[in-house]
């Protein structure tokens, strides 16, 4: 099987480039609502640079970012334009608030799969962005070799440089970036460059006429928005047809891969269910921490709760190497919690152990666990050195079982489980003032409550953006916090932070599917689809059992690139895979816009009447309320489409 993926795996030569922020950590330590306005707008200028010179965003992690190029040339004009730009956007800046980034610029080979690009090539590169100053430039010899002869450009030979985990030096050439790019030349040059003897021959007018031809069709081409935001699933019907039980095996990542499988409660006790549930999420949530590791969702693996399958046809299912079982017993103060970690592709038990502990011990138990599977895979992370691997959140058992008792309330979200987990949350957090975990979750709650219009009181918006600030401040590592803050900055009309805050969720957990359906939210209501598609499908890999899950961020990003039909398909398979998925308005809401302009008006009106029905307060107001506050394109024949569907 390994064979066969490597020998399938695409490779290709690219113009790699890769950049960085100096001094990152110091301007979030000093300012970081200050230091995330800077980077979101020099983003916009790099990215921008990214698209005019052909280049393909490939992924960003924080401060960093990486693209390719099919040009040697146009990678290397994108870093001078970049650094050219971001220059002039410091000067405005004081001093100690100024951010510099660090740019290498490699030619190499890279594999391929599916967006993103490995290899000697990428690695390359991101050590070259280490060896240049800040604000400046470096180049590999190979590029060098290649773009010496075509730009204006000083270099500086800094000579052979011994590199991380590369095994040869790598000649290392710095841009002097006082010398001015060439200009472009204008199709009066390119067609004087044609002449002879003063006339244009025949096949200099039919080149002249391509070129025009070529310039007029690019700049008449409908251009991407964002050098970020990769096109669009090319597939029309947006829902995979391998995902979810009873399909074809789906192929598995390059790294590592893991399904964590809902722990057996052996207390004897249903009341204790949720005490070996919360086990499982939290086992499935610090290990989506780790990074280089694949995490299936919960919301995947536990519709095998309480089911005996063999353990290959999970693994096929899922598409994962490794599966994590085990059970727990809780009696008075003792717990007792057995794990297997078992090949998927072969049913070999892998490793396997036994912790009996107290009831307080029960962080370090979690930490043991995490660490030992982490060690059996083979993983070697910086983190492991500094002894833990599991921060413990909270010192208070008591207020630990209530988030674990809230989150079970939550996941059946109906006006009624909302509140009683709002209780849950609240009592967590009278335990433990500084346990930032029930502060997100607790906003999330309110959020939802607004979002969904089950209140129609503004004020729980407000009171979702407080307390989520609250956990980032608590904990600047909280992922879901970041998540509810950049949706409620969505709804507010602050698009830059809704993204930024949203990136910053999945850059901080990128193996939780959650992150990923928030961006995409995020996505949508700031009118960028495309995005909010890409976003969408990341999130389904992450929890293939449940499609349907994403079935509104997908039917929203269809509509609002006129694929209505694709909008139909996706929302009724949503609606009829899932019940709690009917309860949400916004998938009526949906769903009424879908008909409208697919002429269906009855059907149309149908969706107006379960929309107030799940919502009896919602109204159209509202719906001006969330779209009203973002650049998405919606207008009055939006609103006509509702209002004529009978919702006022």
């Amino acid at each position: 099987m390994i064979a066969l993926l490597v020998t399938a795996m695409e490779r290709r030569l690219a113009a790699i480039l890769c950049a960085d922020v100096y001094g990152y950590s110091r301007l979030m330590g000093e300012d970081e609502e200050a230091t995330l306005r800077t980077l979101t707008s020099h983003r916009k200028l790099i990215d921008s640079s990214i698209e005019q010179h052909r280049g393909r965003f490939v992924n960003s992690a924080g401060d960093s970012v990486l693209a390719e190029f099919a040009s040697v040339v146009g990678a290397v004009n994108c870093a001078v334009e970049i650094q050219t730009a971001l220059k002039s956007a410091n000067a405005d800046l004081p001093p100690p608030r100024r951010m510099e980034f660090r740019i290498g610029v490699n030619l190499g080979d890279v594999m391929v799969e599916g967006e993103q690009i490995y290899g000697d090539g990428v690695n390359v590169a991101a050590r070259l962005e280490s060896l240049a100053d800040p604000g400046g430039i470096c180049l590999s010899g190979t590029v060098h070799e290649q773009v010496r002869d075509k730009l204006a450009i000083a270099f500086e030979d800094r000579g052979e440089q011994a590199v991380k985990n590369i095994a040869r030096p790598v000649r290392v050439w710095r841009v002097g970036l006082d010398a001015a790019a060439p200009p472009r030349p204008t199709t009066r040059q390119i067609a004087r460059s044609y002449r002879r003897g003063g006339a244009l021959s025949i096949a200099g007018i039919g080149i002249i006429a391509m070129i025009v031809l070529l310039v007029q069709h690019l700049s008449l081409r409908t251009q991407p928005t964002h050098a970020s935001i990769p096109a669009p699933h090319p597939h029309p019907y947006p829902l995979p047809q391998n995902s979810g039980r009873g399909a074809e095996a789906l192929s598995l990542p390059r790294v590592p891969s893991i399904a964590v499988l809902p722990f057996a409660n052996l207390s004897g006790d249903p009341q204790q269910e949720y005490f070996s549930d919360g086990i499982t999420d939290d086992l499935i949530t610090d290990l989506s921490r780790l990074p280089n590791l694949f995490v299936i969702a919960r919301t995947s693996t536990f519709i095998y709760k309480g089911k005996a399958e063999k353990v290959q046809t999970v693994g096929r299912e899922l598409g994962v190497k490794y599966l994590l079982e085990g059970s727990a017993r809780k009696a008075g103060d003792q717990v007792r919690v057995n794990v297997r970690l078992v090949d998927a592709t072969n049913g070999n038990q892998v490793w396997a152990n036994r912790y009996d502990r107290e009831m307080r011990d029960i962080f370090q138990l979690q930490d043991q666990i995490v660490r030992s599977l982490t060690a059996t895979l083979g993983l070697q992370f910086p983190i492991l050195e500094k002894g833990s691997v599991i921060t413990q959140r909270t010192d208070n058992l008591e207020a630990y079982d209530y988030l674990l008792r809230g989150y079970q309330a939550f996941f059946a979200p109906t006006p009624d489980a909302l509140a009683s987990a709002a209780k849950m949350f609240q009592r967590a957090m009278a335990l433990d003032r500084r346990y930032a975990d029930a502060y997100a979750a607790l906003a999330f709650v309110n959020w939802l409550e607004y979002a969904w219009q089950w209140d129609s009181d503004p004020h729980p918006l407000d009171r979702a953006e407080e307390l989520a600030r609250k956990a980032v401040l608590l904990d600047d590592s909280n992922a879901s916090a970041y998540a509810v803050r950049g949706w409620v900055a969505a709804l507010k009309n602050r698009v830059d932070e809704a993204i930024t805050d949203g990136q910053r969720a999945v850059a901080l957990n990128p193996n939780n599917a959650f992150n990923y359906q928030a961006l995409s939210d995020i996505y949508n209501w700031v009118g960028k689809p495309g995005a909010a598609l890409t976003a969408a499908y990341k999130g389904m890999r992450l929890d293939p059992n449940h499609p349907e899950s994403y079935a509104l961020q997908i039917g929203s990003a269809d509509n609002a690139l006129w694929r209505y039909s694709d909008a139909l398909k996706v929302l009724k398979a949503g609606l009829a895979a899932s019940e709690g998925l009917s309860n949400n308005p916004w998938v009526h809401v949906a769903l009424i816009e879908t008909y409208s302009e697919l002429g269906r008006g009855q059907d149309a009106r149908l969706e107006a009447t379960e929309v107030m029905r799940v919502a009896p307060k919602f109204s159209l107001e509202a719906v001006k309320r969330r779209y009203a506050t973002c650049d998405c394109q919606t207008d009055q024949h939006f609103y006509d489409n509702l209002r004529k569907a009978g919702l006022s």
